[in-house]
């Protein structure tokens, strides 16, 4: 039984997917959140939690991630917040964790970034956006050269509609939404398929099943 650390397993990406792995035959979740208030929803899921915070130390992060067989990284500051905490969350934040993986001896890493962090997308995005890009850019790099068996996940625009099953994937596909319980079903998909470890893609929503669409990747 594989054990998979899910950071940000309190945002709504990360609730579908600690849901999700709880539901499998060969996972289990262990959710990192911010506080013990954070829970009862995964307790309630059979799942093990971890309190850590992204802003703390890189040891405190590796603790979380003792006996841990992949970490994916599902945190994010939010639209509402700061330049700041976008430095703070989406850039040292991934760093850390990417960093604490390393020192926790674990090599499999799952990143959920933004829909296109090439150097092209900081340039043409509004001012307000650009800083988010940014973070993300840097933190996808990092993690390329951090010696992991990664998997980059480049999402279309998320919805709180309800899962189809059915996606659009792809190195390059052209820009759409997704709903959030599909993007967990991938990442479910990718840490169950070695053929992701080394591969990013964009995601959005399709008509190929995520199991066949990881497959083809």
């Amino acid at each position: 039984m594989k054990k998979i650390l899910v950071a940000g397993a309190n945002g709504q990406i990360g609730k579908h997917l600690v849901t999700f792995i709880q539901k499998s035959d060969n996972m289990e979740a262990k959710a990192m959140i911010r506080s013990k208030e954070q829970a009862s929803f995964f307790e309630e899921l059979g799942a093990e939690t971890v309190v850590a915070d992204l802003e703390e130390s890189v040891d405190s992060i590796a603790k979380a991630a003792e006996d841990i067989d992949a970490v994916v990284f599902t945190a994010g500051s939010g639209g509402h917040t700061g330049k700041d905490k976008t430095v703070m969350v989406d850039l040292d934040g991934a760093v850390k964790t990417i960093e604490a993986t390393k020192s926790a001896g674990v090599k499999r890493f799952v990143m959920i970034s933004s829909f296109d962090t090439t150097r092209e997308a900081i340039l043409e995005a509004n001012a307000s956006f650009a800083p988010y890009v940014a973070a993300k850019h840097y933190a996808d790099e990092w993690l390329k050269r951090a010696d992991l068996d990664y998997t980059i996940i480049h999402p279309g625009l998320l919805t709180n509609d309800e899962g189809t099953g059915q996606v659009n994937l792809a190195p390059k596909v052209e820009r759409d939404e997704i709903p959030r319980e599909d993007i967990a079903r991938v990442i479910l998909a990718s840490l169950e398929n070695d053929k992701t470890i080394g591969k990013e893609f964009q995601v959005v929503g399709g008509t190929k099943s995520i199991k066949e669409a990881v497959e083809s990747i």
